[in-house]
């Protein structure tokens, strides 16, 4: 695959995490380290940088050293906008880097060639976004937006109060890309507090190859 264009990896971390009874997410641990921690260990090697969207007080993150933006839609509007917060950061800050790729923060089995395959799927699919897809599942969230589409999704946003990624993404054309779910499915995102016991499981199921990509 040609090598992909310029891209800074966004870990959205703006949510309520009611189903985990509040708090954040991506600092649970599993395997002793924070969710968020396995997160950046995997997708900074496929980025020119990293951001963190997270909303309330941005100390709590300082040990990960990440620029950190809260979404400046009012009313927690869900991920498209900490997905707009990303872009406006990476406009004003990264003028040279024209793309982010955006992954929920919860997701400790990011695959290693996740920016390659998704930027490969868009330009062969003559699309300007791309998506994951596992188990016959896509995940929206889970995208690459480019940085030309931040005045769109702003209107969107603002105006016709769309709060899913996924109608937002069809207007525009989107390709998904999709993983193999086995041994374990790359995007396993820990919701609930179940779902932390089930992460050490798989965890330890993929040992020492747990950096490898698949698919």
């Amino acid at each position: 695959m040609p090598a992909a264009p310029a891209t800074f990896g966004l870990l959205l971390a703006g949510g309520l995490a009611r189903r985990m009874g509040g708090g954040d997410k991506p600092l649970r641990t599993i395997a002793g380290r924070s969710i968020l921690a396995h997160v950046i260990e995997r997708l900074a090697p496929q980025c020119d940088g990293l951001l963190l969207n997270a909303n309330g007080d941005p100390a709590r993150f300082a040990a990960y050293h990440l620029p950190v933006v809260a979404d400046d839609v009012p009313g927690f509007a869900g991920p498209l906008a900490g997905i707009l917060a990303g872009l406006d950061w990476l406009a004003a800050n990264r003028p040279g880097a024209d793309w982010l790729v955006s992954v929920a923060a919860d997701t400790p089995f990011i695959p290693s060639n996740l920016v390659m395959r998704l930027h490969a799927a868009r330009v062969a699919g003559n699309v300007p976004l791309a998506c994951a897809a596992s188990d016959g599942r896509t995940h929206p969230v889970i995208g690459l937006w480019p940085t030309s589409l931040r005045d769109d999704l702003r209107h969107a946003l603002t105006v016709e109060d769309e709060r899913k990624v996924g109608h937002w993404a069809a207007r525009h054309g989107v390709v998904a890309v999709e993983w193999p779910a086995a041994p374990v499915d790359p995007f396993f995102n820990a919701n609930q507090p179940g779902d932390l016991a089930e992460a050490e499981r798989l965890h330890a199921l993929l040992g020492p190859d747990r950096g490898r990509a698949r698919g």
